[in-house]
């Protein structure tokens, strides 16, 4: 019994406790302010300062876009053309060489020695023809004359003299015969007479064979004049071959370029069949790159190329298409198209990998913005503009395209003529109240749309 009562004063007790701290707690409790009685509460956010631009539209090529690798314009193994021992190299990998430089040099006596004696032959043979020419009273370079022999001359004097006789010899023993058949001659002058005239018949035509026989002896001489002249070009000839292989052991540069590659040194022994160094020729150079199938159609001759490569980011090179590959390869399903740049101070190099455009006859209107107007977001991979309407700035999620400069194309998100912010984006939100620098109309406060139009600067790439 004294416990239950005991148990009962107890919780009487914390009931009591209890009951104070609720009413303590409820006479400090406040009412919760209202919008009137919260100044800051009704406050509009303050406007941001922007400055602006338009987007605009333009005229920009079309290209097909292609990546390939530079090779050589020209690229030569030089191989020697007669076989000898490596005397001298010259030059090095990487050094230019001019058309016709040496670049290695072979031994050369025996060839030296081959010119000598073939010299002397040739001396020989012109002598030998001199001899034949003075025979028969030609000079060098003189058409032959059998007439003009000296042998052939005298013959024929002899015998134009003989027949001379000989009809003084016929007239005589024809006078004679008139006269002795009258008989106002005798017998033995009649008979003398016709012995006369018998003898000076012999003798012309002991002249005639003669001078035949001079002609004859002449032409003959004149064949051995041939003879002699076929001996001394083929002399000639000769030297002609041996001064060729002295200078074949004298190994020059076919055409301009660069050494890539030395492959022989002093003392080896080589044939025509081994290689001496490697030179290319890049100025200019070629660029092979490789056509889609789908886009083969498009690429023609003389269509301007612009390439870039990673060793000079900040340049472009430009080129002209000079060959395409009319057949599309089956692997690839793609053609090979060569692009000829000048090259002129000898950046690009062989191997070199680079991206390409094939530009296109026609254009296309593509829309730009200033950079300073594009905002992205490398974790999301994805770029946003501020829009303005009216005094609000909207966010915008474009795809940029390529950057010229200043400026970057929008391939899709903004259209031509709208209005962009391009300062204080840090600053912007989605929905966030824009005024204008003062300097564009003395705007102050937020801005209406015919402040909007006074301070729009259109961008003008």
């Amino acid at each position: 019994m004294v416990k239950s009562i005991y148990f009962r004063s107890i919780c009487l007790i914390v009931l009591l406790f209890s009951t104070l701290l609720f009413a303590a707690a409820c006479g400090r409790s406040e009412p919760v302010p209202t919008r009137e009685a919260n100044p800051m509460a009704s406050a509009e956010p303050r406007p941001v300062e922007v400055t602006i631009a338009e987007a605009i539209s333009q005229q920009v090529p079309v290209f097909i876009q292609v990546t390939g690798s530079f090779v050589a314009d020209e690229s030569s193994d030089v191989t020697p053309q007669t076989s000898g021992q490596v005397m001298a190299t010259p030059i090095e990998v990487g050094a230019f060489v001019d058309q016709g430089e040496v670049v290695a040099r072979l031994d050369d006596r025996d060839a030296k020695l081959r010119l000598q004696q073939a010299r002397a032959v040739e001396q020989q043979a012109a002598a030998a023809v001199r001899q034949a020419e003075s025979k028969l009273g030609l000079k060098t370079g003189k058409r032959f004359d059998a007439a003009a022999v000296p042998e052939v001359q005298s013959a024929r004097a002899a015998y134009e003299s003989a027949q001379a006789e000989a009809k003084l010899a016929e007239t005589n023993a024809r006078r004679y015969t008139k006269l002795f058949e009258p008989g106002y001659v005798s017998q033995s002058a009649y008979d003398q007479a016709l012995t006369q005239a018998e003898t000076a018949r012999a003798k012309a035509d002991a002249a005639r064979q003669q001078y035949e026989a001079a002609l004859n002896a002449a032409q003959q001489s004149h064949q051995g004049i041939a003879v002699a002249q076929a001996s001394l070009e083929e002399a000639r000839a000769q030297v002609a071959m041996a001064q060729k292989a002295v200078e074949d052991t004298v190994i020059r540069a076919p055409f301009s370029g660069y050494v890539s590659a030395r492959h022989i040194a002093i003392g080896e022994s080589v044939t025509p069949a081994s290689k001496i160094v490697t030179i290319q020729r890049i100025r200019p150079i070629k660029l092979q790159v490789q056509v889609s199938e789908a886009e083969a159609a498009r690429v023609q001759m003389g269509m301007p190329v612009s390439t870039r490569v990673a060793a000079y980011p900040d340049r472009e090179f430009h080129g002209t298409v000079t060959a395409i590959n009319p057949a599309i390869d089956p692997a690839s399903r793609a053609m090979t198209v060569e692009v000829k740049i000048d090259n002129s101070d000898n950046t690009l190099r062989p191997g070199m990998f680079a991206t390409a455009r094939i530009v296109q006859p026609t254009g296309e209107r593509a829309v730009f913005l200033p950079s300073a107007a594009l905002l992205t977001d490398a974790s999301t991979n994805s770029a946003r503009v501020f829009v303005l309407e009216g005094n609000t700035a909207r966010v915008r999620v474009v795809q940029p395209g390529e950057r010229e400069g200043d400026k970057v194309r929008i391939l899709s998100g903004l259209s031509e003529g709208e209005t962009v912010a391009t300062g204080n984006l840090a600053q912007l939100y989605d929905g966030a109240i824009v005024q204008y620098p003062s300097s564009a109309g003395e705007v102050s406060g937020i801005g209406n749309l015919a402040q909007l139009d006074a301070a729009r600067a259109p961008y003008k790439p």
